[in-house]
């Protein structure tokens, strides 16, 4: 029989990240611990509940039946344990505090919504700094686990349970275009799509891991893909035409030197197009055929869901995002609640 009374809690924390990491490596540097702490406390664990908790492979750490079955109860109770201490946390006073954010963000959101973001720190939080990280590295996940990330914004295919998301807005595409190219004063007809070439923007395809436009990592599904390419190849290949992609980037804010006295289009979210117009000679063009809308979320760690600063910086941010996408016209998710799914 179990005594609870001389339960070390911190075992049912290494236990938590073991599960979602399957890794003591990963577990360790996610709890700031070293390796051969994490294995000892595991052994603690495992004597104290008289069960076998995990079998360790060459593939990771393999949970038990039983590991499964107390995995959830667990998780609640932690979760229970840090919103009864975050109930006497101190408030977070934005105008006096100096400290840092780290946001993971892409190019595109970084021109579209930092400059307008940071304007508003400059005046209601002036000891506030930014340090924006791409959301374009591989290991966006594990620096979120880490706590090295406080907030990454992007298209997510799927999230998982550790991770918490609020939908913004909802974005379509549109095609661009250099102000004296061919379809500068005409409308767009779907086989211009296929005369004309593409430059696209892409984060890596199947050779690199992508699966269906996006990228998996840690459970965490980004978008890999930064169009509907599917929408695109199908509704040529109705009238018997595919795309022909000329020019691959990672990066959207090369797109108007690529376009720049060139016969080639691309296809982007409606957003930047808009921005991007009124500091280049392009123009904007609807698409003729239907594509999936794509939502921009903000992603991060459940760990952060009591932590006033965090909330007050998820606040912030959410407003600036809504604010630009008023701005242009796109369409709006209901905020939804920070613990849904």
């Amino acid at each position: 029989m179990i005594n609870f009374d001389r339960l070390d809690l911190n075992l049912l924390r290494v236990f938590d990240a073991v599960m979602d990491e399957r890794s003591v490596v990963r577990a360790a540097q996610r709890l700031h611990l070293s390796q051969s702490a994490v294995s000892h406390a595991l052994t603690r664990l495992r004597k104290s509940i008289g069960e076998e908790i995990f079998v360790r492979t060459g593939k990771g750490m393999i949970p038990t039946a039983f590991a499964y079955e107390i995995q959830e109860p667990i998780r609640r109770a932690l979760r229970s344990i840090e919103s009864a201490l975050s109930l006497r946390r101190p408030t977070f006073d934005f105008a006096t505090v100096n400290r840092s954010f780290v946001v993971a963000a892409n190019d595109y959101v970084s021109a579209v919504v930092i400059p307008q973001f940071n304007k508003t720190l400059t005046t209601i939080a002036p000891g506030i700094d930014l340090v924006i990280r791409p959301s374009t590295r591989l290991d966006l996940a594990e620096q979120i686990d880490l706590g090295r990330i406080d907030i990454a914004i992007g298209t997510f295919g799927s999230i998982p349970e550790r991770f918490r998301t609020e939908k913004l807005l909802q974005q379509d595409e549109v095609l661009m275009a250099w102000s004296r190219h061919a379809l500068a004063r005409r409308k767009v007809k779907l086989t211009d799509l296929a005369e004309f070439p593409l430059a696209v923007v892409s984060l890596g395809g199947p050779q690199d891991g992508a699966i269906s436009g996006y990228i998996l990592e840690r459970g965490l599904a980004r978008q890999s893909e930064m169009f509907d390419r599917t929408a695109l190849e199908h509704a040529l290949a109705q009238i018997g035409l595919e795309p022909r992609v000329q020019v691959t980037i990672p990066h959207f804010l090369v797109i108007p030197m690529m376009l720049e006295n060139s016969r080639m289009i691309s296809i982007v979210p409606r957003v930047l197009a808009e921005v991007l117009s009124k500091r280049y000679p392009l123009v904007i063009k609807e698409l003729p055929y239907e594509m999936s809308a794509q939502c921009l979320n903000i992603v991060w760690h459940s760990n952060n869901d009591g932590n006033p600063a965090h909330s007050w910086l998820r606040t912030q941010l959410c407003e600036a995002i809504r604010g630009i996408g008023q701005n242009t016209g796109l369409v709006f998710q209901e905020f939804e609640a920070a613990n849904s799914r």
